[in-house]
């Protein structure tokens, strides 16, 4: 087993080391997302936490890690006679993102569960991590039904698998941490409001620290076990601290001062629900134990809400994290009132130890915080003539603010597909509505009971059938086969030429694409985004599953000179033919937002159309946002969706409440063509 990277040599994230001690305090805090970009050492202390856990006693021979002091008595390895414990170290349990439900929950043999009536269960992951940490590295990639299940089971402290009328249920209380990288999409925030505390890490902008983390990773690579001795001391003192926490933690007061500054501190920032009220208490009793006191005091209570609030007050995907630290200190001495002695703003700050203090969001490099705000929206000069303060030489204007967004029609793509799980178009799915039946290529999954014992029932006789149960054969077993939804690449190809350059027609289409992004969010696709202008096209962003930074990246687009139609068809062909190479099963919707037209270099109309007629070759489904405006219009954007075999839509037709059937109609291009 290798040596793992000391928990106290990790150089800075202060709050990150927070959060994941506080939770090894008292689990109950609800575990610990951490956000941030890549190479900030999110996996490493996680992986180094589980060297600081206390031992676990163990029932000897229990695969699901009853305590013998109080074993399960649910357990389907029980029950357990009065025996000694054995001890061990607490688990580190990794969750890989490919994980298939069975690994997860765990799987019964349902062909003896059938033919004899036993509970044959192989325990999964859940099992594995009970009293222990359960970590799922890129969080936001798992599948969302993997999720639910995963996060049902730390919520309700027990995992159940049902499969036609057989149940198993078995304890699973862990420590829950997830990581992610925010540029590869976001959780959805029902799920992000299921983990109890979120912490944002950064690489440091300090030379001297990072010169620091070089210097003691280079060290710990060459050495790992020599490094991880010189941190013994440290490592074994914060080991015990964490102990002494625990003990002291069911003694911690938690008065009623300060339960309404957390009630109100919620309310002021508008928090669904009250699960926020809940992990801010917990917090705020496990930031007590950890200072050595028995009582809460206002400054953790300030803590617990920059650990526990961020991630709750997003609404959509394109809404900042982070908190108001003028907002939160007012409302907390707005709600202080005559506390007494549960504690106020005067009080003293407790000891932060080595953890170090704060949470919430890191401080960025002119040491201020993130503002909690959206992105802003406010107008920006576009018309100016060229030259003027608004406009730079040269024809390109300076991006303008898009109109607010709005709910859209849903655009899908024709056929059934087999791509990742998602909620766009019709998918042979894992889960779903039940559409037949096969014979399980593979482990079985989900059990057709029917097709089954309609193969079985034939075969009886032959096989001796004595008593009630039903004789059941591995060739008998029939696959359910089953119709969802999936996810789907959605590709934007978005004319920023000076033919869109209007103030009020810009601003309208980039809302238009704005609101197309948010519903590829709620929908779980992957986005890109190509724009064309003056003599070329871009990738201004490589398939993603961060529609956010699709969303920046459309805030900050320029517009501007010609329309060179054909180079932006050819550059989303080929962004389509490398992610067919990466992701076969997933499938594209192109959506081509343009008034039409196409200038620059020779014959452009017909290469435009030439270009267009590749994307129709290879059954790429389509949908051309028709931006032209006016009295006159020359229809050039329902010319280019015939050309590619698709459908053309208005921005006005474009709104969920404008017109019907667009889905009909996007699915008849899409056979005919």
């Amino acid at each position: 087993m290798s040596t793992p990277y000391p928990f106290t040599a990790i150089v800075g994230q202060d709050d990150l080391r927070l959060g994941l001690l506080l939770n090894a305090v008292s689990p109950a805090v609800g575990g610990v997302l951490v956000r941030g970009e890549k190479g900030t050492a999110k996996s490493t202390a996680v992986r180094a936490l589980a060297a600081l856990m206390p031992e676990v006693s163990v029932v000897p021979g229990c695969r699901f890690s009853c305590d013998p002091a109080a074993p399960d008595p649910a357990c389907p390895d029980g029950p357990h006679a009065a025996a000694a414990g054995v001890s061990r170290a607490a688990r580190t349990v990794e969750l890989p993102v490919g994980a298939s439900e069975d690994r997860l929950v765990g799987a019964l043999d349902i062909e003896r569960a059938l033919s004899e009536g036993v509970k044959a269960f192989e325990p999964g992951l859940l099992a594995d991590a009970h009293r222990g940490i359960l970590y799922v590295d890129e969080v936001n990639l798992l599948h969302d039904h993997l999720v639910d299940l995963l996060l049902d089971a730390a919520a309700m402290g027990a995992s159940y698998v049902e499969r036609e009328g057989v149940s198993v249920r078995h304890a699973a209380r862990f420590l829950l941490v997830g990581t992610m990288n925010p540029e590869e999409g976001e959780l959805r925030p029902q799920l992000l409001d299921r983990f109890g505390l979120t912490v944002e890490v950064a690489a440091s902008r300090d030379t001297d620290e990072r010169v620091e983390v070089v210097r003691r990773r280079l060290a710990y690579d060459e050495d790992p076990v020599g490094f991880a001795a010189g941190w013994a001391a440290e490592e074994g003192a914060l080991r015990e601290r964490i102990a002494a926490a625990r003990a002291l933690l069911p003694h911690v007061a938690l008065g009623d001062g300060v339960l309404r500054q957390i009630a109100a501190t919620c309310a002021a920032f508008e928090v669904d629900g009250m699960r926020a009220d809940i992990v801010m208490a917990r917090t705020a009793t496990a930031l007590a134990a950890w200072a050595g006191r028995e009582e809460v005091a206002a400054d953790d209570v300030r803590r617990a809400a920059l650990l526990a609030l961020p991630h709750r007050r997003r609404r959509n995907p394109f809404d900042a994290p982070g908190l108001d630290e003028d907002k939160l200190d007012r409302t907390l001495e707005e709600s202080t009132g005559d506390q007494g002695q549960d504690g106020g703003p005067g009080d003293d700050d407790p000891d932060p130890g080595p953890d170090g203090g704060g949470g919430g969001v890191p401080p960025q490099a002119d040491g201020d915080r993130t503002p909690p705000s959206a992105p802003e929206r406010e107008e920006t000069p576009s018309q100016a003539p060229e030259g003027t303060p608004g406009r730079p030489a040269g024809g390109e204007q300076r991006p303008v603010a898009s109109a607010e967004p709005f709910r859209t029609k849903v655009l899908s793509v024709p056929g059934l597909g087999e791509g990742a799980a998602g909620r766009r178009s019709r998918a042979r799915t894992e889960h779903g509505r039940t559409t037949g039946a096969r014979r399980p290529r593979g482990a079985l999954t989900k059990l057709h009971l029917a097709a089954t014992v309609q193969a079985a029932a034939p075969h009886q006789r032959v096989r001796g059938r004595a008593g009630r149960g039903l004789v059941v054969r591995r060739d008998d077993l029939r696959q359910a086969t089953r119709e969802g939804r999936e996810g789907n690449l959605v590709l934007f190809v978005v004319d920023a030429s000076g033919s869109m350059a209007a103030r009020q027609r810009m601003s309208a289409v980039k809302g238009a694409v704005l609101s197309l992004l948010l519903d590829a969010y709620q929908r779980r696709d992957k986005v890109g985004l190509v724009t064309f202008r003056g003599q070329e096209a871009e990738v201004a962003l490589p398939p993603t599953s961060s529609v956010d930074a699709a969303a920046a990246r459309l805030e900050s687009l320029p517009t501007g000179g010609r329309t060179p139609l054909a180079a932006g068809l050819l550059k989303a062909h080929d962004v389509l033919r490398v992610e067919r190479l990466r992701d076969p099963s997933r499938r594209p919707l192109l959506v081509v937002v343009t008034d039409g037209r196409a200038t620059g270099g020779p014959e452009p109309v017909a290469l435009a159309g030439r270009a267009a007629r590749l994307h129709r070759a290879e059954g790429t489904a389509s949908v051309v946002v028709d931006c032209e405006s006016g009295y006159v219009r020359l229809g050039l954007a329902g010319e280019l969706a015939r050309e590619l075999g698709g459908t053309a839509v208005t921005l006005d037709e474009l709104r969920a409440d404008s017109i019907a059937g667009l889905v009909k109609d996007v699915t008849a291009a899409g056979r005919a063509a």
